[in-house]
């Protein structure tokens, strides 16, 4: 099967990203740019984020996580430590964080290295979480093989037998959070003619930003 997609093409004239707009530390305009889409209609999901890591033999693989907070550090989501993602974060934490936001015509890209979150974060987080989402995280053992749904189905019912009684479920020792501490965010407007604006943040060593515009 073949299909040609040289035709489809889109104009990016909504916006610009000049330098007398920016901000000394890129985490106020991630700040701008996140509230921007998180009132924007049209996206559904705002903190929704690609996470490339980097897997024994080099091998680059990335999937969409969810944003659950960001300050001045850095940006947290939480996992399972045991998954496909957290062996290769143990492996290698470098990680690069990649956020889209098509009705804003606006790409953010996150260089990072991720750090556990402290276990007490980690438990607070977890304590906030609908139960039914507590059950699931204990019943996936995520990335493993499993049989069929059906083994899944089952050990969420156990879970479920397992904790009826209990009014609070503790989080499990192999789940939790991860702060993508950057040091280089770019920063992606489009433009009309593919001239995009594209500043980069560069982290230096005394911890002030270096500023740089990118040619498109």
């Amino acid at each position: 099967m073949e299909e040609n997609l040289f035709e489809l093409r889109k104009n990016y004239a909504k916006y610009s990203l000049l330098e007398s707009n920016l901000k000394e530390n890129p985490m106020e305009l991630f700040r701008d740019w996140y509230e921007d889409a998180q009132k924007n209609e049209r996206i559904s999901e705002a903190n929704a984020m690609s996470i490339c890591t980097v897997e024994n033999g080099k091998i680059p693989r990335s999937r969409m996580v969810l944003l659950k907070r960001f300050t001045w550090e850095g940006f947290v989501f939480f996992t399972n430590y045991d998954s496909r993602k957290g062996k290769a974060i143990e492996n290698n934490n470098e990680v690069c964080a990649h956020f889209y936001w098509d009705s804003l015509e606006r790409q953010v890209i996150i260089q990072a290295k991720a750090e556990k979150l402290a276990e007490n974060l980690s438990d607070g987080y977890f304590s906030e979480r609908p139960r039914g989402s507590q059950l699931g995280a204990i019943a996936s053992p995520q990335s493993s093989i499993i049989k069929d749904r059906e083994e899944l189905e089952n050990n969420l019912k156990d879970a479920e037998i397992k904790f009826q009684n209990a009014d609070e479920i503790p989080r499990p020792k192999n789940w939790g959070g991860y702060l993508l501490k950057p040091y280089e965010i770019e920063f992606w407007q489009g433009r009309p003619n593919r001239l995009h604006d594209r500043i980069v943040y560069q982290l230096q060593d005394d911890y002030s930003w270096k500023i740089n515009r990118l040619a498109p």
